[in-house]
C-alpha cells in the first residue's frame, strides 16, 4: 500500500472502482485486477479506522485518568 495514501483518497477511489463496475466499464480482463484492489483498499481503510480508534482512546484516558 502506498505510504501517502488517506483514508479518504483510498475512499474515493473505492468509489471510482464500484462506479467502474456498476457501470460495466471494466472488462473481464481487468475485473479481477480492480476487485484485488479494492480488497486492499478495504483492509487500508479498516486499519485505519481501527489505529485511529485506538488513538482517540488513549487521548481520553490521558484526560480522564481517573476512568482509566
Amino acid at each position: 500500500m502506498e505510504n501517502n495514501l488517506t483514508y479518504e483518497g483510498a475512499m474515493e477511489e473505492l468509489k471510482e472502482i464500484a462506479l467502474q463496475i456498476d457501470n460495466e466499464s471494466v472488462t473481464v480482463d481487468v475485473l479481477a485486477e480492480k476487485v484485488k484492489r479494492a480488497s486492499e483498499l478495504i483492509e487500508f481503510c479498516q486499519l485505519k479506522l481501527k489505529s485511529t480508534e485506538t488513538e482517540i482512546n488513549q487521548i481520553i484516558k490521558k484526560m480522564n485518568p481517573k476512568e482509566g
